[in-house]
C-alpha cells in the first residue's frame, strides 16, 4: 500500500496526532482513552481507511515491548508503603482470582454454546476455558492510565490493591493461556500426567520471575547510583534498557518476564536514586506512547466486520464477567481476609477492567493454529471494548456508588523536589486568617532555627518573601527545614493542621 518511508511516517504522525485529539475529546466526555485509540485504529484499518496490517508476530512484538514498559513504570510508580497492608490480598487475587474467573467463565461459554447450539461455531470445553484464560486478567495499562487520570481517589486501600492486581495477574493468565494452549493442541493429552509439566512450569516461571525481577532491580539501583553519565538525559535510556533487559533474560531463563519487570521496576521506584523525577517523568510520556502505539496496531489488526457476527454471544459472555463471574472471584479471595468492607470489595469487582493484554493473549492462539482461534480472538476484543465502554466510563461514578470516594488529596501548587542526597523536609502551607493572627508579615513569625519561608504563590504569581513581605490569605507558602520535626514544631506554633510534607 506504501511506497516509500516518507508515506509511512506521514501516516504514522497523522494516526499518533488524531490519537491524541481523540484522548483529549475522551477526557472530556469521560470517555476511556485507551478506547479511543483502538477506535483509530479500527477506523485506519482495513474495514476503514483501508490500511492491511495482519502481521501477527508484528502485533505481538509490539504488544510485547510496550507491556514491559507499561508494567516497569507502573511498578516505578507504585509505593511500597501503599501496597504493603494488600499484598496478601492483591496477590491472591493476581493468581486464585484469575483462575476462579477462567473457571467460572470458560464454564459459562461451554454451557452457552451447548445451549446455542449446530448455529454457532463448536467450542470444547478446554477451548472454552482457553477463550476465559485469554481475557482473566485485568489490564494493568487500563487500570493504572483510568484510577491516574481521573483523578479519583479512594478509601480502603482500594487504588494500591487495584494497581497491584492489575500488575501482578498477567503472569497468571499468561501460564493458564500457554497451557491450554498446549493441552488443546494435543487433543487432550493423556492422562494426568500431561498436567503435571505445566504445574511445573507454573512455579519455575514465577519463582524465577520474582527472584530475578527483584535481583535486577537491585542491581540497577546500585548501577544508577554509581555510573557517571554527564548527560542526565541518558538515565531513563539507562533504565529503559533496564526494563527490556529484564523482561528477555527472565523469559530466556524460563521464568514470567511480565512479573519481573513490573518486580524491577517496584524495586528500583522505591529506592533512592539519581535523577528520580526526571526519570519519572520521562517514562510518563513514554508509556503514554507505547500505550498509544499498542491499541492502535491492536485497533489495525481487527477486522470490524468480523464483530458484528459474534456481538450477541460476545455481549452474553461480557455481561456474565462483570455481574458474576468477576464479583464471585474477587469475594471468594477477598472474604477470608476481611480486610475490605462489602462496598470496597463491589467496588473492586466492578474495575476488572479488560483491555490491550487479553488481546495480546488473544494472538497466541492464533499463531499456534489453534482450532476457532479467529473466533476467540474476535470475541475477545469485542469483550475488551465493552469492558472499556461499561466499567472504564462509570469507574468515578462506581466509587460513588458503592461510597468509596474519597476527598481529593489538596493539589501541590510547588512541583519542586530536591536531590535525595540533601537531606530535607519540604511542606506547603495556605494562609489562613489563624495563621495571620501571629502577624502579616514573616518576620513577625516565630520559626524554629533551619526553617525558611523560600517561595509564595499568589493568584497565579510565584515570588520569594523577604522579612518584610506581606502575606494575605489564600497565599500558598514552601517551606523548607533541615528536619521535618522543626517544620511541625512551626506548624503547631502557627495552628496549622492542613499541609503536605515531603522527606528526603
Amino acid at each position: 500500500m506504501f511506497h516509500n518511508a516518507e508515506e509511512v511516517i506521514l501516516i504514522a504522525s497523522v494516526i499518533l496526532f488524531l490519537s491524541i485529539l481523540a484522548g483529549k475529546a475522551g477526557f472530556r466526555f469521560g470517555l476511556p482513552t485507551l478506547l479511543l485509540f483502538l477506535g483509530v485504529g479500527m477506523l485506519f484499518g482495513s474495514d476503514g481507511l483501508g490500511i492491511q496490517f495482519n502481521d501477527l508476530y508484528v502485533a505481538q512484538f509490539i504488544g510485547t515491548v510496550a507491556l514491559s514498559v507499561i508494567l516497569f513504570s507502573g511498578g516505578m510508580d507504585t509505593k511500597m508503603a501503599d501496597i504493603r497492608p494488600v499484598a496478601t490480598q492483591g496477590i491472591v487475587l493476581a493468581t486464585v482470582g484469575v483462575l476462579a474467573t477462567t473457571l467460572l467463565t470458560g464454564g459459562f461459554i461451554y454451557l452457552l454454546i451447548q445451549w446455542i447450539g449446530g448455529g454457532f461455531v463448536h467450542l470444547s470445553f478446554p477451548e472454552s476455558l482457553l477463550m476465559a484464560s485469554v481475557m482473566s486478567s485485568t489490564d494493568s495499562a487500563s487500570v493504572f492510565s483510568i484510577l491516574r487520570t481521573r483523578g479519583t481517589y479512594l478509601k480502603e486501600s482500594l487504588r494500591p490493591a487495584l494497581e497491584l492486581e492489575s500488575g501482578s495477574n498477567d503472569p497468571m493468565a499468561y501460564i493458564l493461556t500457554l497451557l491450554l494452549i498446549s493441552y488443546v493442541s494435543q487433543e487432550g493429552g493423556e492422562g494426568t500426567g500431561m498436567w503435571v509439566e505445566p504445574l511445573m512450569m507454573f512455579f519455575v516461571q514465577m519463582t524465577v520471575g520474582a527472584v530475578l525481577g527483584y535481583l535486577f532491580g537491585k542491581a540497577s539501583i546500585w548501577l544508577i547510583n554509581r555510573i557517571d553519565i554527564n548527560n542526565v538525559s541518558f538515565y531513563p535510556i539507562l533504565l529503559f534498557a533496564v526494563a527490556l533487559f529484564t523482561f528477555a533474560a527472565v523469559t530466556l531463563c524460563k521464568g514470567n518476564g511480565y512479573l519481573a519487570v513490573y518486580l524491577t521496576g517496584l524495586t528500583i521506584g522505591n529506592a533512592k536514586i539519581v535523577h528520580k523525577k526526571s526519570i519519572r517523568t520521562f517514562f510518563d510520556g513514554f508509556t503514554w506512547l507505547f500505550q498509544i502505539v499498542m491499541f492502535l496496531t491492536l485497533g489495525l489488526l481487527v477486522n470490524p466486520s468480523q464483530l458484528l457476527p459474534i456481538a450477541p454471544f460476545g455481549l452474553l459472555v461480557a455481561v456474565f464477567m462483570i455481574l458474576v463471574s468477576r464479583p464471585i472471584s474477587v469475594f471468594l479471595c477477598l472474604l477470608p481476609f476481611r480486610k475490605f468492607s462489602f462496598p470496597a470489595m463491589s467496588f473492586i469487582s466492578w474495575v476488572g477492567l479488560r483491555g490491550a493484554v487479553p488481546i495480546i493473549f488473544a494472538i497466541y492462539p492464533l499463531i499456534a493454529g489453534v482450532d476457532n482461534a479467529r473466533m476467540i480472538f474476535n470475541v475477545v476484543f469485542f469483550i475488551t471494548i465493552i469492558s472499556l465502554l461499561v466499567q472504564g466510563t462509570t469507574v468515578t461514578a462506581a466509587a460513588g456508588w458503592f461510597k468509596v470516594a474519597d476527598k481529593p488529596a489538596q493539589k501541590e501548587s510547588f512541583a519542586i523536589e530536591l536531590p535525595e542526597e540533601i537531606k530535607s523536609a519540604m511542606s506547603e502551607i495556605e494562609i489562613t486568617t489563624d495563621v495571620l493572627k501571629h502577624g502579616n508579615k514573616l518576620m513577625e513569625f516565630t520559626l524554629p532555627d533551619h526553617t525558611l519561608a523560600v517561595m509564595v504563590k499568589r493568584r497565579g504569581n510565584y515570588f520569594i518573601p523577604k522579612g518584610n513581605t506581606e502575606l494575605h490569605e489564600g497565599d500558598r507558602l514552601l517551606m523548607i527545614s533541615d528536619n521535618d520535626e522543626d517544620l511541625l514544631q512551626a506548624y503547631n506554633y502557627l495552628g496549622i493542621t492542613d499541609y503536605t510534607l515531603k522527606k528526603n
